[in-house]
């Protein structure tokens, strides 16, 4: 499909002929979380602490790498971007001080999404604050601005940043998501939400920090947005919208207790310090802290252990240059103190905690603070503003909203912040796959269920054997769904994230080449997705440099479908390559001239003869048979089901329509030709005409079904060839597309 405006009606995507999209988006890409100059992925220490001087130009790749790399999305049939950013690609050097050169990067990277027909939307995101925090988006000057100072992190583990790790290669799993629960993001999501409320003492530049961190924030965001309108190609087409933020937190808004872990927080591994006993540490002082491991059972804990900082602060000294930066600070907001303890939250003095409930209730109102309230109040005002300064430049954007992961949406129902141009944008991981580099396919854990209260015990939300796994999966992002439906409104949602880890079991397939518990694992999270009524996703994750030994470059996460180490999915099959079709005298070579006859012919259409089909198995391609699926693009009416069979290479879609089918705007499908040779699909439908062809109308030729069909509910069945899941089934050449991205053949 070539590029076209997509907008939004009710709780579905629509295109210029009023057919529904279905959003098959890919998150691009992983690469853009740290700079290109100096290259600074998080295993490397050299230059870590030089944040104000380096460039995001080059991210998430090249102009020139650009054309190769959306080639290769296109025909993996994503039709969507989820354009990874970060506030610190736009204003690292400085409060105010914006990288105009990273904008006209990214300006070229978009227009040549444009050509491939992409619909994107940008996402700034970040992961546990900044990268100098362990993860990525802020710059480094806003910790700076909050009165930290990030070479103390390490010591007092105010944050575990694998920049700084001593083995960067022995890095602890996921341990970089416990952030959260450590005092820097404590305290920048407190003051970035709540700083009015529960700092007001912390003013820079006549304005409390909340304002003046969001201000910053938005105003990037803006700037970047204006660029884009200035442009004048981009709106729209391809640029679809904006995302309020990547995973928003709450700091310690709503903290019952300072002195002890919250209950509805899940994630503990390595030391787990509660919010009082990282106040101290963060300030120097040494504490016993409980260890924790995370299981096939999940956390428990293990031990505990002494974190003495040996006088360490995480604490800016008060010698330090605070005109930097241009700012300037209130006299009565000290450096070298605890923003908590100059509150009266705790005494320095005796080490004693005062208010334990500090954060427990709203300052204003006396009304006890949850995570419910959180969303509806701090984070709403927040979106709020968000939403209103990327409107002022870009009215028609459609905003992705995504609240705090896994909690319940804000309450916007009928009310004026009901937009008709919103969208539901929520993630979801399968967090034992996750945590434990491994698929179980015995037993899971239905997380949701338990969030929200609904088993006595989490024992009961323990399901067993792999189709209940598949189902739980399936069953939770439905209830995400319904949970959008309900506090939102009639808007649509797509899964922003979801993914797997591909170094499972210590990385046994880049040994062996068997992807199959990637495949059962990735085949799972596709199945919940196609079957839980949201209208799309956008996988996480796409990274142009992933390789073996380091993975996504990132905190040890190797979530790519794509690496440089690994195969790349053929695209078509050689008739030679299935039992009982006669092998060609030869082959010619793909070049721009015949590019197009090679992928074009045969088709198939209605009156064609499908054979049965057994192939060879051969080792996998990066699990690529899983992700790489069928999926409807754009349907004459409304969708009411949809979903792939991999193990027996079927597709179903079910929909309905109110008026017939016309004859330029039929229902299309996406048919990769690895599962549906042409020659060797068999297609059965409710009524109607179809064609199996190839439409290159966006730069890269792919495989589509068309199908015109009558008014009234209507179904069809696309089958193809069934291989062993794990093993790619086909020899190792290249086919019509890998040539053309591979340089055998020249079409640019």
């Amino acid at each position: 499909m070539g590029s076209f405006r997509l907008t939004v009606e009710g709780r579905t995507f629509r295109d210029p002929a009023g057919r529904e999209v279905t959003i098959r988006g890919i998150n691009v890409a992983g690469d853009a979380k740290f700079p290109r100059q100096p290259n600074i992925p998080s295993h490397v220490s050299d230059g870590f602490f030089e944040g104000d001087s380096v460039s995001f130009v080059g991210r998430p790749f090249s102009v020139d790498e650009a054309h190769e790399h959306f080639v290769r999305l296109r025909s993996w049939g994503y039709n969507t971007l989820r354009y990874i950013f970060t506030w610190e690609a736009i204003e690292h050097a400085g409060p105010g001080r914006y990288d105009d050169d990273w904008i006209q990067h990214t300006i070229a990277v978009l227009r040549i999404a444009k050509e491939y027909g992409f619909h994107v939307f940008l996402d700034p995101h970040q992961d546990v604050w900044s990268r100098f925090s362990g993860g990525c988006g802020a710059p480094l000057w806003t910790l700076y601005a909050c009165g930290l100072d990030p070479r103390g992190f390490a010591d007092t583990e105010a944050a575990i940043v694998h920049n700084t790790y001593p083995e960067p290669a022995e890095f602890p799993k996921m341990i970089w998501s416990t952030n959260y629960y450590r005092m820097v993001c404590q305290v920048t999501f407190t003051l970035f939400f709540g700083g009015r409320d529960f700092a007001p003492k912390a003013i820079i530049d006549g304005k409390n920090i909340q304002d003046y961190l969001q201000e910053h924030f938005v105003g990037a965001c803006q700037y970047l947005a204006k660029k884009i309108h200035e442009a004048g190609d981009l709106e729209d087409t391809p640029v679809i919208g904006w995302e309020s933020m990547n995973e928003p937190n709450r700091g310690l808004i709503g903290y019952p207790d300072l002195s002890s872990i919250p209950s509805e927080q899940k994630l503990q591994k390595g030391t787990s310090p509660t919010a009082w006993q990282g106040m101290l540490t963060g300030s120097g002082r040494p504490c016993e802290i409980e260890t924790w491991e995370f299981g096939q059972m999940g956390p428990y804990r293990s031990g505990s252990r002494l974190v003495d900082p040996r006088g360490t602060s995480a604490w800016l000294s008060p010698d330090f240059d605070d005109t930097r930066y241009g700012w300037k600070r209130d006299p009565d907001w000290k450096l070298g103190r605890c923003i908590w303890a100059q509150h009266g939250v705790w005494d320095p003095e005796s080490d004693t905690l005062l208010r334990k409930d500090y954060f427990a209730k709203d300052p204003h109102t006396g009304e006890l603070l949850d995570y419910d309230r959180f969303t509806n109040t701090y984070f709403m005002d927040f979106y709020r503003r968000y939403r209103d300064a990327i409107r002022s430049v870009h009215p028609s954007a459609i905003l992705f909203c995504q609240p705090p992961v896994l909690e319940i949406p804000p309450t916007v129902k009928g009310t004026e912040d009901d937009d008709p141009h919103m969208v539901y944008a929520p993630h979801y991981y399968d967090g034992l796959t996750l945590m434990t580099k491994s698929w179980n396919r015995y037993w899971n854990v239905d997380v949701l269920g338990v969030l929200r209260g609904r088993y006595l015990t989490p024992a009961f939300a323990i399901k067993l054997g792999e189709t209940a796994i598949r189902n739980c999966f399936r069953d939770q992002l439905a209830a995400i769904r319904q949970e959008g439906l309900d506090h939102l409104g009639e808007h649509p949602c797509i899964l922003g994230e979801f993914g797997i880890p591909f170094d499972m079991n210590d990385q046994h397939a880049y040994k062996s080449g068997d992807y199959s518990s990637q495949c059962h694992a990735l085949d799972a999270n596709h199945y919940a997705v196609e079957g839980s009524g949201m209208n799309g996703f956008t996988l996480w994750l796409y990274a142009a440099t992933n390789n073996h030994r380091w993975g996504d470059h990132w905190n040890g996460e190797d979530l790519s479908i794509y690496s440089v180490d690994d195969g790349v999915l053929p695209t078509t099959m050689d008739p030679s390559q299935i039992p009982g079709k006669a092998s060609p005298a030869s082959r010619a070579p793909i070049t721009p001239s015949n590019l197009k006859a090679n992928l074009s012919t045969p088709s198939m259409a209605s009156d064609s003869t499908a054979v049965e089909t057994e192939s060879k198995p051969t080792p996998g391609y990066r699990a690529a048979e899983a992700f790489v699926r069928p999926s409807p693009i754009t349907t004459a009416g409304d969708v009411q089901s949809y979903g792939f069979d991999l193990k027996g290479c079927t597709f179903s879609l079910t929909l309905t329509a109110a008026t017939a089918s016309t004859p330029d705007y039929p229902t299309e499908i996406f048919l990769p030709e690895f599962h549906f040779p042409n020659g060797v699909t068999e297609v059965e439908v409710s009524g109607g005409r179809w064609t199996i062809g190839v439409d290159d109308s966006a730069e890269t030729p792919i495989q589509t079904l068309k199908w015109w069909h009558a008014e009234g509910e209507q179904s069809i069945k696309v089958k193809g060839v069934v291989r062993p899941i794990g093993n790619a089934g086909i020899i190792d050449e290249d086919g019509y597309l890998n040539q053309y991205w591979q340089g055998t053949c020249s079409v640019m």
